[in-house]
């Protein structure tokens, strides 16, 4: 998904909550067809600058106001000249309210409105407007099969609102959903549309608020925050006389035999981000080459839980779980550790151990699962934690009393305290192995540089997938170890070290 994010706003609502900002608007003042005819000619003014010499579009229309839109959509276009045809999915004579009078527009101004079906052709873009926020359930025919054919068809699609078929509080597919080129988005920006299925089904989003009253979107409940640069927690500028012992000790422990190059990415990340000492608890096998690669890092081999100890105690962070492994080594580290009362932060295998029940959750600090480490925790399918990737997250971090990082495409931050935070930023140039361990070193340094748990895994997510983003210009093989410099370097456009 390619998001203008500086004209997205900051807060993130559910579908009830933007239902309930269009009543107050309407009660403020402002006629409910007038809300319609503004999204018609914001959606209007998309498609043009997206698709400018188009000059067809078929809207596909169901029975709400969602359908309303899509009618006022197709007189705009009748009356600037474009060759328009309405496909009513829903029947226009059960329309009421808003949605009948735009209807009635439609129809006034010469645009052919015709019964769905499958049989008729489809051409120029086509504008989704069948089944809006208001759907629960599954998709129903005939709506099913009008959005197989919309997504079939080869042409270009716009969504009004949302795309039809997506659950707009958590991102699910219901069965089936349209497959968007650009969603035009309204009022308030739905959590949906970022995680889960959205980014793969919006194509590209766009919003406009209708030119509804700034103070009553100030003052409107909202379930999540979007990380974006005026919203993010900063780290501290550092004083001219710093120095080393005043930006944590950070400990990382993992590289089972085979796996060593994880726990390096990892202590790496965690240096290149900041963090006064960095200290590597590894096999003995790894530590040669690690001292090659980053001489900066403290490598110490450990074969017994009484030898981390020893080196635990002195670190301010501890970061477990890359390239740990699940063999008696890995359990008995990580057991001895995770009763200490410094902030940890639980990645990959310790995930596993822990899921497993083989160790007790640490007292203080943030697990960064993915979607099937979540599953194992939560004790559910990766399915159902995707179904609904807000509440899985906010289950974790209340069933472990931690900061959570539920990763993936719009990776959510879920606090204790009932806090949720979305990052829309990344690339799928990043899916490949070992971004996860450069993430939780990050989020290590930002805890050992004296951030809050949940500030500095927002930080860190944010850092770590805007990187990302600024490396995938190149496209794919994007590589972990390329990450470190270039997060650097974003750490210090938006938070400099000196005043």
């Amino acid at each position: 998904m390619h998001l203008s994010s500086a004209s997205l706003p900051s807060t993130l609502h559910s579908a009830q909550q933007v239902r309930t900002l269009d009543a107050q608007l309407i009660a403020a003042g402002t006629p409910g067809f007038e809300l319609m005819q503004r999204a018609a000619h914001a959606t209007w003014r998309a498609l043009r600058r997206r698709w400018p010499e188009a000059g067809e579009i078929t809207v596909l229309a169901g029975r709400g106001n969602n359908a309303g839109d899509g009618y006022l959509i197709a007189a705009l276009a009748q009356r600037a000249g474009w060759r328009v045809r309405v496909l009513a999915v829903g029947d226009p004579a059960a329309l009421q309210g808003d949605a009948a009078q735009a209807c009635a527009e439609a129809g006034t101004a010469g645009v052919d409105i015709l019964p769905w079906d499958e049989g008729l052709p489809l051409a120029g873009v086509l504008v989704d407007a069948l089944l809006g926020t208001g759907l629960a359930g599954a998709v129903r025919e005939p709506y099913a099969q009008a959005i197989g054919t919309i997504n079939q068809a080869g042409l270009p699609v716009l969504a009004v609102d949302i795309p039809s078929g997506l659950l707009a509080d958590t991102g699910a597919c219901l069965g089936v959903a349209v497959r968007a080129d650009l969603t035009m988005t309204f009022i308030a920006l739905k959590l949906g549309l970022l995680t889960g299925q959205g980014p793969a089904l919006c194509g590209e989003l766009q919003f406009d608020d209708l030119q509804a009253d700034a103070q009553l979107l100030a003052q409107a409940p909202s379930v999540a925050q979007r990380l974006d640069e005026r919203c993010l927690p900063r780290l501290a500028p550092r004083s001219p006389v710093a120095h080393k012992g005043q930006f944590g000790h950070l400990l990382v422990v993992g590289g089972d035999l085979g796996m060593g190059g994880a726990a390096l990415l990892c202590a790496d990340s965690a240096l290149r981000a900041g963090a006064g000492m960095v200290t590597l608890a590894t096999r003995a096998e790894h530590v040669a080459a690690a001292l090659v690669r980053r001489p900066e890092i403290m490598c110490a081999a450990v074969a017994s839980a009484n030898q981390l100890l020893a080196l635990a105690e002195r670190a301010d962070v501890c970061v477990l779980g890359p390239g740990l492994g699940q063999g008696a080594w890995s359990r008995s580290l990580l057991s001895s550790v995770a009763g200490l009362g410094a902030p940890q932060v639980w990645d990959a295998d310790a995930l596993n151990l822990l899921a497993a029940g083989q160790v007790p959750a640490p007292r203080q600090g943030v697990l960064t699962p993915h979607p099937a480490e979540a599953a194992r925790l939560l004790g559910q399918d990766t399915a159902s934690v995707q179904a609904d990737r807000p509440a899985a997250a906010r289950a974790l971090a209340q069933r472990y009393g931690l900061v959570v990082v539920l990763k993936g495409a719009g990776s959510l931050i879920a606090a204790p305290d009932g806090r949720l935070a979305l990052c829309d930023r990344g690339h799928p140039a990043m899916a490949g192995a070992g971004l996860g361990d450069v993430l939780a070193g990050l989020i290590g340094a930002l805890l050992a540089q004296g951030m809050a748990a949940f500030d500095a895994t927002c930080l860190a997510v944010w850092l770590h997938a805007r990187a990302g983003e600024v490396l995938a210009r190149q496209g794919r093989g994007l590589a972990a170890g390329d990450l470190p410099c270039a997060i650097r370097q974003l750490l210090e456009e938006l938070c400099p070290c000196l005043k």
